[in-house]
């Protein structure tokens, strides 16, 4: 038990308090950096001949989560394009 004297360690705030209730804010990328990382990755694909089997799982796995920050429309057109890509490459592989 604290003295009242005493100030509280947690800045005032009880245990179970509005501290320990509070949701971490929502995370929300910058579009921009989004569209640049994939726009770079979709020249990446298309400039090569071959990729390895582990960088196309890479590929089908973070695709499709980046491209759900974009817009809806965007984001299907650069899915689409990637999966053109991506079935050729493993085609050459």
């Amino acid at each position: 038990m604290s003295s009242p004297r005493q100030g509280n360690l947690f800045g005032g705030q009880e245990p179970g308090g509005p501290i320990g209730n509070e949701q971490p804010p929502a995370y929300r990328p910058d579009l921009d950096d989004v569209r640049a990382r994939l726009h770079k990755l979709l020249a990446k694909a298309r400039s090569a001949d071959k990729l390895p089997p582990d960088t196309l799982l890479v590929y089908r796995a973070i695709i499709p989560h980046m491209t759900g920050w974009l817009p809806e429309d965007e984001g299907a057109q650069l899915r689409l394009q990637f999966d053109s890509e991506l079935e050729r490459l493993e085609k050459a592989a």
